[in-house]
């Protein structure tokens, strides 16, 4: 840390010097145009941004198959706009495994192929991505899924289960968008400027975002179990269905608190979801009291459905807690 003290020029010009290390490092020099962001009572000074795409370039040649996926995920979380792959030559299989990153992307696209590259781009508009609005999508999806892996269970209809699973996808795509955004505020507070949210509100979304991704994955599971069991019985059915709605309200609360412009109404949303867990697992023991009754193998199995519904709650819970702490008072 550097200190500085603030001098008057001109009689009405308040002015204060760089350090010369960071200048050096960050090529600021004379005539060099800086931008200010005022963030409360800080002010953050950054050079002027360029406004051209980021171009990242990455050598493939030992990574295959889900390592290669995941590390083109990777560069486009990191926020590249343009990701040039490379190797001395690109296998059909490396192709494959960059075609099924792209496909988990939002509005990427391959813009080249080469016998030793591919080109992949970021068609969207960095500045027109909304996390709120990405993280409230979400929100509907998972929501939406879960419900329908329970119906799926109850009613055993394996095409709503199937549709549950493949609508993971949708919602594991806007977890890289909304973590793409958030990496974006942390690099730039130009970035923060656009979105038109605080920082720190990013970091709540971000935070239950992951959460809601959680609660799809869980109800993927549900629907990959209901996939496997035959009809269940009536009186279990029912406790599910029961269950599945307390865990909803616990999710709809909890998300109600965080997006809630009003602190007193986000804390008593956000006490509410809390509590309301404690019930659910009163619940859950009394389901797995029932699941005694049930063949070995069927009960297993309903009772990891038990626990994914149980922890669907948790992770609602979570969600309250961040909104909890977004609406607390802030130094």
């Amino acid at each position: 840390m550097e200190t500085r003290k603030v001098q008057v020029t001109g009689g009405s010009t308040f002015t204060v010097s760089l350090p010369k290390s960071w200048a050096t490092d960050n090529d600021v020099s004379s005539g060099t145009t800086v931008e200010f962001y005022p963030e409360g009572d800080s002010l953050l000074l950054t050079p002027q941004s360029e406004t051209d795409r980021q171009t990242g370039t990455l050598d493939v040649t030992d990574l295959e198959g889900e390592r290669l996926t995941r590390a083109v995920m990777t560069m486009y979380v990191s926020g590249f706009d343009i990701i040039r792959l490379s190797a001395g030559r690109i296998t059909t299989d490396q192709r494959s495994a960059i075609r099924s990153a792209t496909q988990s992307l939002v509005g990427v696209e391959v813009l080249e192929e080469t016998t030793d590259s591919v080109v992949i781009q970021d068609l969207l508009d960095s500045s027109e991505l909304s996390i709120v609005n990405a993280v409230s999508r979400m929100r509907l999806i998972a929501r939406a899924m879960l419900e329908d892996a329970v119906t799926a269970l109850v009613e055993n209809d394996d095409d709503i289960a199937q549709d549950v699973i493949e609508r993971d996808d949708d919602v594991d795509r806007l977890w890289q968008v909304v973590s793409r955004i958030f990496r974006a505020t942390l690099r730039s507070p130009r970035a923060a400027e656009e979105l038109g949210v605080p920082r720190e509100d990013c970091f709540d979304f971000h935070s239950s975002a992951r959460q809601l991704e959680r609660v799809a994955d869980h109800a993927a599971k549900i629907s990959n179990l209901a996939l496997k069991l035959e009809a269940i019985p009536g009186d279990v059915a029912d406790a599910l269905v029961a269950l599945h709605d307390d865990v909803a309200d616990v999710i709809e609360k909890s998300m109600d608190a965080l997006v809630a412009e009003d602190s007193d109404e986000a804390t008593d949303l956000g006490h509410a979801a809390r509590e309301a867990i404690l019930e659910i697992d009163e619940h859950t023991r009394t389901i797995d009291d029932m699941l005694r009754e049930l063949e070995p193998v069927q009960a297993q199995s309903l009772g990891l459905i038990v626990d994914s519904l149980s922890r669907s709650a948790d992770y609602g819970g979570n969600i309250a807690e961040t909104a909890l702490q977004k609406a607390a008072p802030r130094p």
